[in-house]
């Protein structure tokens, strides 16, 4: 039996679907995509100055159209993420602007180095089931900055990635990206590799940008999550309950959308609600609170048979300290225990600005915790304790047992030596290391064996002939990080 958190009731499932169904009819949602007004206007949606009022009945036409389950896979065909049912992974967070200097602990600008290294050390921690474009590249124009991400992490890995875009511009560029590392548009349609985040703008808001994304995926069959970003008690209803309604307002108006351009392409109901705490005015991702939204929307997308996804495992700590490490573990548990099907947010701190690749291997021990936690409690032979009773008797020599040797492994998760389980002599002898610094021997560790993936050298080209192109015209005279 895999454990399940649930926060919400049936009947208040209900109640919030009721009026998320009301909210997109009136007042509505603002659209500015004219690609989307026009799927909109065209299915029945009545547009008056840039607002979209979508009826029931065509948003539940749009939601039964969406796909109930479909998977990511890594380069080499094959289907390593799912999305559907109960199946639970992680990725690291996305798009921080800071990193985490491990040795001075002062937050800098991410440049392309700091993604490369990230995605190397996530590479090799198979608690990610797939990647992220984790940060941004502030050596590399704004304007081609979605893609170039997206390149790098196409070199570096094999793992199935979670990415998006800031710019109607930059999706088609990276769709050809993975096309390219695909072997053509139609492989890439049948075996995706990549999940694109599209993010509406609280409340109720569709940008232009946002609202053709959705649509240009949906066309190439590249997968698309639809995250929601309520803010509750800023830019949403301060109760729970209240942002709950707004945040399935914009996922079904966003899956409207979607589905219009190409009934049936996979999406996801997706989201990063959080609370806004009053005392300092931040969006508090390490909230309890947060955490409870993140695994209550889950909720309302499962009762619709969706796939679900959830930004979970950031912290608003400035430093990989206990407070960090206590947010991180909650939401964590809380998330997989929810059985949300990709949660993101790993390796993040200051309230998702900055990354840190020692904070990334500790959150992989939270995450092997996690599951481990999901696998439950399961016989294991004929009697659960009597066979073994009947070979120690009262003696309790239960070490001696051949049962014991070959069944530790599996009853017990064994933590890499980032968690330290010895004892004090030991500990002290060893250097007195806190965890911090063990998680810092430990990304060395991993940054040494990382060896890149092989990759054709006719892709490989085909890939930097691509971003070449648009570096190009960004007037940009080099690649950075490419000698990594």
């Amino acid at each position: 039996m895999q454990p399940k958190l649930e926060i919400l009731e049936r009947e208040l499932i209900e109640r919030i679907l009721g009026e998320a169904f009301t909210l997109i009819a009136e007042p509505g949602v603002k659209v500015q995509a004219p690609a989307a007004v026009e799927l909109l206007a065209g299915a029945g949606a009545r547009i008056e100055e840039g607002v979209a009022h979508i009826p029931e009945a065509l948003a539940r036409r749009a939601l039964a159209s969406a796909p109930r389950e479909f998977f990511l896979h890594n380069r080499a065909g094959e289907a390593v993420v799912r999305y559907g049912g109960d199946a639970v992974q992680f990725d690291p967070g996305s798009s921080c602007v800071h990193i985490l200097d491990p040795a001075t602990l002062e937050h800098r600008m991410t440049q392309a180095a700091d993604l490369v290294r990230l995605v190397q050390v996530a590479e090799m921690l198979p608690q990610y089931a797939a990647q992220s474009t984790a940060v941004v590249c502030n050596d590399v124009p704004k304007e081609t900055g979605d893609l170039y991400r997206l390149f790098l992490v196409l070199l570096h890995s094999s793992k199935p990635i979670v990415t998006g875009a800031f710019a109607a511009h930059s999706v088609p560029v990276m769709i050809e990206l993975l096309a390219a590392d695909s072997g053509g548009r139609e492989a890439l349609r049948r075996k995706p590799r990549a999940v694109f985040d599209v993010c509406p703008s609280p409340p109720l808001h569709w940008s232009e940008f946002a609202g053709q994304n959705l649509a240009d995926l949906a066309r190439a069959g590249v997968p698309a999550e639809v995250v929601s970003v309520p803010l509750a008690g800023a830019a949403a209803p301060v109760t729970l309950a209240g942002t709950l309604v707004q945040h399935a307002a914009e996922c079904i108006s966003g899956i409207v959308i979607h589905q219009l351009a190409q009934p049936g392409a996979p999406v996801v109901w997706g989201g990063a609600p959080a609370i806004f705490d009053m005392r300092s005015g931040i969006t508090a991702m390490g909230a309890v609170e947060t955490a409870m939204l993140n695994v209550a929307c889950a909720q309302v997308g499962k009762h619709l048979g969706l796939p679900t996804h959830g930004y979970l495992t950031g912290s608003d700590a400035k430093v990989m300290d206990a407070q960090a490490g206590m947010e991180s573990g909650v939401a964590a548990l809380m998330g997989a225990l929810g059985g949300i099907n990709m949660i993101s947010g790993a390796g993040m701190l200051d309230s998702l600005a900055c990354h840190s690749a020692e904070k990334l291997v500790l959150d992989a021990e939270t995450i092997a915790m996690a599951q481990r936690v999901l696998q439950g409690i399961r016989p294991r032979g004929e009697s659960l304790a009597l066979a073994m009773f009947a070979q120690a008797g009262l003696r309790g020599e239960f070490l001696k047992l051949a049962e014991t040797r070959k069944l530790f492994r599996s009853e017990q998760h064994l933590p890499s030596s980032v968690i330290d389980r010895g004892s004090l002599h030991a500990w002290e002898q060893s250097g007195a290391k806190d965890t911090f610094a063990r998680a810092r021997e430990r990304v060395a560790e991993l940054l040494a064996a990382y060896r890149r993936p092989a990759l054709a050298a006719e892709v490989e080209g085909e890939l930097k002939a691509i971003v070449g192109e648009q570096a190009r015209r960004a007037g940009m005279e080099q690649l950075p990080g490419l000698g990594t």
